[in-house]
């Protein structure tokens, strides 16, 4: 039965997130953090919330734009099914994104202006939940075939949405994956915790189910070559992700014990796979202490699987001083708050520590690995671009003792050493270039996700991925009714 509408619901009701296990619990299990359990009634409430605003600024927010408005409302009517299909309209993968966006459309709401703003993304997870356990998601096999053959390289989420987009218009589609197993950094790099791997596995299921075709462990310029790919199929789209990290130009760098972030990541999630791994006790924090560089997702993630390993102690550390609890005034809605919150991650219980500028990596025992970091204390100053440029070093010598150091400071983009060899012209932040319809250097050769825009958010991902598939569906018909994300400009996809 539908609730009582509210047309001015937010006067009503206040925020009242879904939430997370309790991180004294959660921290002992693999299991994911998220609370199982949602109430429907609670979460009716909640899109009562959303104000039917003039300007919709959380679609803005949203690099999909994804219809929030819409599936809020149909939430609060009780009319699930359609909140599905108008989820579905905007998104292939909405439990990637429900599970593990950081919500910029929560920070664009327009109640976020001075209230709480709408649980978006607790109401979008729980669509696509309810939706699997109805039985509403099926495959869409397309109706009619094209003729038109189409590989695409890498199967994270901007591979699997452009796969999907394509078939679905009626192309043949191949996907080539160099690991053993599907779907990218949604497998190997984001923990079980975060997101369970069986949420990949069905929605893989229902791709195969569409007739899209999967091959695994082809490495695109080991395995194949690009210029085989282009003289097999009519179009090949790139979506190789951007894995290759920042270095740490550091003395005392090359020790034992101090390695990069991703290959941990990826160990720790093989081994809860029952798959084969690298048999490398450097990679497993048990009984260690244990140092995250790197404030961001990726250091959270790390931090989190080590405290689950066993770890007698981590400490993560940021370079940045720590945000403010208020918004700045130079940081105004609807940008992403430059505020201060715990993460998952911290609040199950490292050590933080922000203003941290590392100097040197030591070995003390003299066993040829790391026994601490040397490190200031700083005070960044900044040019009108925002970047760093000096800093006032407010105190010095500090030793934090490490027995790990798990570096998690950013990608630099793609592992293309094959690009260049290829013919594949790249940016200057080592992306693959690219035009206004996503085409490479090369005819026919498409780019989307992390290898075209950088390391980014997995809903950029699924947009950009999107926008390949118009791109290459326009290539290869002249036109295409495939819809294009806010990601990229009409005018330049309709570009021939």
């Amino acid at each position: 039965m539908a609730s009582e509408n509210h047309p001015q619901g937010f006067l009503h009701h206040g925020r009242q997130p879904v939430g997370k296990r309790a991180a004294h619990q959660r921290v002992h299990d693999w299991a994911e953090i998220w609370q199982p359990d949602w109430d429907g009634a609670q979460l009716r409430t909640q899109g009562e919330r959303c104000m039917d605003c003039g300007t919709p600024t959380c679609m803005a927010g949203c690099p999909l734009g994804n219809l929030i408005p819409d599936w809020n409302d149909l939430v609060s009517k009780d009319d699930w099914r359609r909140a599905l299909e108008r989820l579905h309209a905007t998104n292939n993968f909405p439990e990637f994104t429900g599970y593990t966006c950081p919500a910029p459309c929560e920070s664009a709401c327009v109640l976020a202006v001075n209230d709480d703003p709408v649980t978006i993304k607790d109401i979008e997870r729980a669509i696509v939940d309810r939706g699997w356990a109805e039985g509403w998601i099926r495959p869409q096999p397309p109706s009619h075939e094209t003729g038109f053959q189409i590989a695409i390289v890498g199967s994270g989420p901007a591979g699997l949405a452009a796969a999907q987009q394509l078939r679905r218009v009626g192309h043949r589609v191949t996907v080539l994956e160099r690991d053993d197993a599907l779907g990218g950094l949604m497998t190997y790099g984001i923990p079980d915790f975060k997101f369970s791997k069986s949420r990949v596995e069905r929605r893989v299921q229902q791709l195969m189910d569409e007739g899209i075709a999967f091959e695994t462990n082809v490495e695109l310029g080991r395995d194949v070559p690009l210029d085989e790919l282009r003289a097999r199929f009519d179009a090949v789209g790139l979506a190789v992700g951007a894995q290759r990290p920042r270095e740490v130009p550091l003395p005392g760098a090359s020790l034992g014990g101090i390695r990069y972030a991703m290959p941990y990541l990826v160990r720790a999630n093989r081994r809860r796979a029952e798959r084969r791994i690298m048999d490398d006790p450097t990679l497993d924090a048990d009984g260690k202490r244990v140092v995250v560089l790197g404030g961001g997702d990726t250091g959270a993630d790390c931090v989190a699987t080590a405290l689950r390993q066993g770890a007698r102690e981590v400490v993560q550390i940021s370079i940045r001083e720590q945000p403010p609890h208020e918004r700045p005034r130079d940081n105004p809605w609807p940008e992403l708050p430059k505020t201060y919150h715990k993460s998952y991650a911290q609040e199950e219980g490292a050590v933080e520590a922000f203003g941290v500028d590392t100097t040197a990596f030591v070995d003390e025992s003299d066993d040829g690995s790391v026994d601490a970091l040397l490190a200031e204390r700083v005070k960044w100053r900044y040019n009108a671009r925002g970047r760093r440029v000096a800093k006032d070093v407010i105190e010095r010598d500090l030793r934090i003792p490490c027995d790990l150091a798990l570096i998690a400071i950013g990608f630099r983009g793609p592992d293309a050493d094959w690009a260049p060899t290829a013919g594949l012209a790249l940016s200057d932040d080592e992306t693959v270039r690219a035009d206004g319809r996503l085409m490479t250097s090369m005819e026919g050769v498409f780019v989307g996700g992390d290898a075209h825009v950088g390391a980014s958010l997995v809903v950029t991902a699924i947009a950009d991925g999107r926008d390949m598939a118009r791109g290459i569906d326009q290539h290869l018909r002249g036109e295409s009714s495939l819809p294009s994300s806010l990601r990229t400009p009409n005018p330049a996809l309709e570009t021939a």
